[in-house]
Parts: C-alpha cells; sequence; structure tokens
C-alpha cells in the first residue's frame, strides 16, 4: 500500500480516540463503516490555517468571499469551469442549512420538495424540518436519474397547485452516480417547463474518482434561476468546521439578495480559513487521497467478490460510499432478523434495521441503514470505505462470517470479532 495514501496514515488506536460521531456512536468493539467521516489526518495546509488562526487570535466572526474565491479557482482548475460567479455566492453554515434557506427563499409552508430516492437522509428531515412535502422521483433501476420519471414528478407537482423545489445530489449519495452534462441539461430544460426550482448539492464534488468527470450544475444552467451548494467538508473531512458556499444562478439573484443577513452568522470563521486553505493549497492531498479511493474501490470489489457474491453493487464513480444491495442475503431475511418495524421512515440517519442490524449484532459491523434513504432503500447498506485496506478487510470478512454462520457454512466463523482480527 502507498505510503503517501492518506486512508493508511491512521492507525486503530489513534481512531479510537476521536470523539466524532464515528468513533463514538458504537461501543469500541465495532468497526464503524457508516456516516460519511474518512479515517484520515487533515491535509498539512488545512492544519497550518487552523493553527495560523489560533497563534494570531483571528478567531472572530467570518466575513469576505476569500471562501468563494478559492472554490471559483478550484472548479476551474479541477472541472475546467471559468465562470463561477463570486459575486452571486454567499457564506452559510453548511450545505443543508443552505438548502434549507435556499427552500424558504423560493417556497412556502407546504409546498413541494422533489427528491431521488434512495438519497441522503437529511433530504427528507431538513424537508420536514421546513414544513414542506416530499415527493420521491426514484432513481431508475441503472441507478441513474430517470428523466422521465422525473417529468411526471415535476409535473405533478405543479398540477397540485403548489411551488416545488427540486433537491439534485449531485453527485448522489448513497449510489455515487456523477451525472452527465446531457443529463443535467435535460433536468434544467424540465425545470423550466415546469417551474421547478433546483437546488444542487454538490458536497461530493472534489471526490470524483477515474473514470468519471463532475459537472456543475451551473456551468450548464448558469442563467436559469437555480442554486447550488458547495463545500471542502467531504473532500477534506471537514464536516466539524461549519462553512459552505451557495451559489445562485443569473436567474435567482434576486433570491439570493433576500437571504436574511442573520444567515451570514452560523458560518465558522476558522471553519471558512480551512475550506479556503484546502481548495487553495490541498490539490497534492487530495489527488492522493482519490488514488487511495481508487484502490480502496477495487479492494472493496475484490473483498465481495471473494466474500460476499450474494451482495449486488455498482462501484461508485465518486466519494467512498458504496450502495449495497444485500437482498440476496439471509442477512436481509425477515427469518433470520425479524421483519422491518413498521414505523421507520426515511431520514433517520440512527435506524438500525434489516440488513444493517444484522452485520451491527453479528458481525460487528456498523453500516448505514438502507432504509433511512426512502424509496429503494429497504435490504440495502450503505459501507463507507473511507478506510484503510486492514479495517476494511477486516470488516468485509467478519460480515461473510456472519452470513456464513446462518446459511450453515463455517458456522463457527459466525462469531469473528473484526476489531480482534486487526490486532
Amino acid at each position: 500500500m502507498a505510503t503517501d495514501d492518506p486512508l493508511e496514515a491512521v492507525p486503530l488506536e489513534q481512531l479510537r480516540s476521536r470523539s466524532s460521531m464515528k468513533w463514538r456512536t458504537y461501543p469500541a468493539d465495532v468497526l464503524p463503516l457508516w456516516v460519511a467521516e474518512m479515517d484520515v489526518d487533515l491535509a498539512p495546509p488545512v492544519v497550518e490555517a487552523i493553527c495560523a488562526a489560533a497563534r494570531s487570535g483571528d478567531t472572530g466572526y467570518a466575513a469576505g468571499t476569500a471562501y468563494a474565491e478559492a472554490l471559483a479557482g478550484f472548479a476551474e482548475s479541477r472541472w475546467g469551469w471559468d465562470q463561477f460567479p463570486v459575486h452571486r455566492s454567499a457564506l452559510v453554515a453548511d450545505v443543508m442549512v443552505g438548502v434549507v434557506e435556499a427552500l424558504r427563499l423560493v417556497t412556502e409552508v407546504g409546498d413541494t420538495v422533489i427528491v431521488n430516492p434512495p438519497v441522503y437522509p437529511p433530504f427528507y428531515a431538513f424537508a420536514e424540518y421546513s414544513e414542506r412535502n416530499v415527493l420521491e422521483a426514484p432513481l431508475g433501476d441503472d441507478g441513474r436519474l430517470d428523466l422521465e420519471i422525473l417529468a411526471d414528478a415535476f409535473s405533478r407537482a405543479g398540477r397540485s397547485g403548489t411551488r416545488a423545489a427540486y433537491l439534485l445530489c449531485s453527485p448522489h449519495n448513497p449510489t455515487g452516480t456523477v451525472h452527465t452534462a446531457e443529463e443535467l441539461r435535460h433536468v434544467a430544460a424540465l425545470a423550466d417547463e415546469h417551474g421547478v426550482r433546483v437546488i444542487a448539492d454538490e458536497i461530493h464534488a472534489p471526490l470524483v474518482l477515474s473514470g468519471a468527470r463532475f459537472v456543475p450544475y451551473l456551468s450548464v444552467a448558469g442563467d436559469s434561476d437555480a442554486f447550488a451548494l458547495a463545500s471542502a467538508s467531504k473532500g477534506w473531512n471537514l464536516a466539524g468546521l461549519k462553512a459552505a458556499v451557495l451559489t445562485a444562478g443569473a436567474g435567482a439573484e434576486a433570491d439570493l439578495r433576500r437571504l436574511p443577513e442573520v444567515v451570514s452568522h452560523g458560518p465558522s470563521h476558522v471553519g471558512a480559513l480551512a475550506h479556503t486553505a484546502a481548495l487553495t493549497d490541498g490539490g497534492a492531498w487530495l489527488d492522493a487521497l482519490l488514488a487511495g479511493l481508487d484502490r480502496k474501490r477495487t479492494l472493496l470489489a475484490e473483498l465481495l467478490g471473494a466474500h460476499l457474491p450474494g451482495i449486488a453493487w455498482r462501484p461508485p464513480e465518486a466519494s467512498y460510499l458504496a450502495w449495497l444491495d444485500c437482498t440476496g442475503l439471509a442477512a436481509s431475511s425477515p427469518d433470520v432478523n425479524g421483519p422491518t418495524p413498521e414505523h421507520v421512515a426515511p431520514g433517520d440517519v440512527t435506524t438500525v434495521v434489516g440488513a444493517t442490524r444484522f452485520f451491527l449484532t453479528h458481525a460487528k459491523v456498523a453500516l448505514s441503514a438502507g432504509e433511512a434513504f426512502g424509496a429503494g432503500g429497504a435490504g440495502h447498506v450503505r459501507l463507507n470505505f473511507g478506510t484503510s485496506a486492514a479495517i476494511l478487510t477486516a470488516a468485509v470478512r467478519a460480515m461473510a462470517a456472519a452470513e456464513n454462520a446462518v446459511v450453515g457454512v463455517h458456522p463457527r466463523e459466525g462469531c469473528l470479532d473484526p476489531v480482534t482480527a486487526l490486532r
């Protein structure tokens, strides 16, 4: 394994000392491959930016456009987009806070929010928090946007007599799908035809892997009345340093001017400094990370093929999240795991049911429950492979041992402890 791989730099003992959600939600004998945190140290330019702010006492309120300017430079160098509208941007606390604020600008209580399940659970939770009604337009069987289903959802939203917004997850979470320029142009045309306001969540954009290319939504719909949200938080593992950029298309500039001044109080100044440093000076670290994620994606394919061939999946085009179809496993069988409770609702990231409950109980591996991701999620799990080869290997082998014990293959391996196996 390459020694410059950020995913190989942090031993399990050090990870266990972390106090974030990933490492404190479950007991110490559980390997956490669930919430979207990577097992890395911070990029050196980010560390220096944070330390410099602390040394100089630069810990006041966030201000200025340095973050947006850094994002513009990153967009040009990485995606070939040289038209990022810094003058139509605003600093917000994080991407989902920005989504809520954009929803408040373009819809009202009782209006419709369209999503593409299976999709990031907070899309449901924040829409409900904003008192909007969710309308599902599921992805196609190929895991991509189904434009006919989307057109029908846009049409139904219009017939309902309410205004509608469409939360576009780009790249898509949990499938890792990277939408093409052609797909995005179709989305923009449909939105224009039906009067639907697009809000694009592009938080995973820096993490597009080999074989795919990210296209910013506003690069193909820049004259539209859409919004886009971006952040360095996923690319550089900065979720605890709150800051994101909300950007408006030309047709949404007047809406952006209505953004309440109080929204600017939410972002962390130190967070904005860290994100700016990541985008400006963290390119080499990101390249090493992407190479490591490519290797982990390949390793996961090898591990699943060798140990859990009953799982169906498509290797993601972006990020470090794998969407695994476990419906062919005993782990998803009600006879083995009991029926899924009827009260499980999309959006609850604390959900532990079905195959997720099985693997947590019998393999001591924590995953994200597919049921939380909406329609099409039952029987699935989301696995975070943004970790070391040793941890990923131990986790998949423990999952396989638990599954095999149920179906009568090597039953004595069913109590394999993945943490012990790492020692």
